[in-house]
């Protein structure tokens, strides 16, 4: 019987065995069981090689063949490596530095400028004396007719025009300077007592023709709807204008209810206000029962009123012929044709009337 090692492992040159144990493979066995864990065999040498969570000094055995001579000192040791790294003679250059520069030094490149060669203007005679003989005014309008804006500013203009000599020549020939802004101070705040104002509505003083509350923001929603109950009997108030006083849909409905029974109210403005189109509504609706109003403006409200309100706008302009004047940008093109065809006819009503 042979042994396994010579015929099935394909040795070549391995005697047949006499049966017993082949040499070769007692050798394997022996040499298999003293092989170290670090061997480059071993199957767990590369899992533990390949890891980098263990130290240097545990992914590789050791092969150091001298025995320890003290504790590790790693001061010691670094300048030990320092001081032999400054003993160490460099490696001498292959061609030696000496400083020599070669070849021709970089000079970036400057394009070159084209000049733009301006080209000799040749006039008929008559232009040339035309032009020679020409007052600062004429070169002025010359200028503005031929698109010249630059050559000087409107102040310069517009006094060569009136003087006939140009008596600012600054822009002429230098960058045209703007003229000096001049600060626009604000207006003063509105002086209108709302209280004395209401007091003198309800006893409908003679000398109040005018109630004006414009940007006066402070005022009560009650007060301003107590002043459109005291209109209601009042005849001496011609205009009534509550402009930014923050007036809402009960404010409206106050107006409203003020528009059908005073008989005496020339103009009314309630612009920049919160009233919605439900309010609005209310005031459109009640301008129907009244024929003294000739000037309304309700422009400028926060919300945007609605094409059912401009739509009942134009129906109420095209009914009462007594508004004259009637302040809305209308969003729609329908209802705006009509309003516009609506106050030219008010209009020439009113002008007819005073003729007779």
């Amino acid at each position: 019987m042979h042994c396994l090692g010579s015929s099935a492992r394909g040795h070549q040159g391995a005697p047949p065995c006499r049966g017993v144990q082949c040499s070769w493979w007692g050798f394997h066995r022996a040499w298999k069981e003293e092989v170290s864990l670090w061997h480059p065999w071993h199957p767990g040498f590369y899992s533990a090689s390949q890891n980098m969570m263990l130290p240097a000094g545990l992914r590789q055995r050791d092969q150091t063949k001298k025995d320890p001579t003290g504790p590790l000192d790693r001061d010691a040791l670094m300048q030990h490596l320092e001081k032999q790294a400054m003993e160490a003679k460099e490696r001498e250059d292959l061609v030696p530095f000496t400083g020599e520069k070669k070849g021709k030094p970089f000079v970036p490149k400057v394009p070159k400028k084209e000049v733009i060669k301006e080209e000799d203007v040749i006039l008929e005679p008559e232009l040339e004396e035309a032009l020679a003989n020409a007052t600062d005014a004429e070169m002025c309008d010359i200028a503005a007719i031929l698109g010249m804006y630059t050559l000087m500013s409107n102040k310069q203009y517009y006094d060569a025009i009136c003087s006939g000599n140009i008596s600012n020549t600054e822009g002429i020939n230098s960058v045209v300077q703007p003229d000096k802004y001049k600060p626009v101070p604000d207006e003063p705040p509105n002086p209108t007592n709302a209280e004395e104002t209401l007091a003198k509505v309800r006893s409908n003083d003679r000398d109040l023709e005018q109630v004006n509350l414009n940007n006066i923001q402070d005022i009560p929603i009650q007060t301003l709807k107590e002043i459109c109950e005291a209109m209601k009997t009042n005849t001496q108030v011609k205009q009534l204008s509550l402009v930014a006083t923050r007036s809402n849909d009960p404010v409206a409905h106050a107006v409203a209810e003020m528009l059908k029974e005073n008989k005496s109210l020339q103009s009314l403005n309630i612009e920049s206000n919160f009233i919605t189109s439900a309010g609005m509504m209310e005031v459109i609706k009640a301008m129907k029962e009244n024929s003294t109003l000739a000037e309304l403006k309700v422009d400028n409200q926060r919300q945007r009123l609605g094409d059912s309100v401009e739509m009942e706008m134009a129906a109420m302009l095209e009914k009462c012929t007594s508004i004259t004047r009637f302040g809305y940008h209308f969003t729609q093109q329908g209802p705006r044709a009509r309003a516009s065809i609506a106050i030219t006819r008010n209009n020439e009503m009113r002008r007819k009337q005073k003729k007779t």
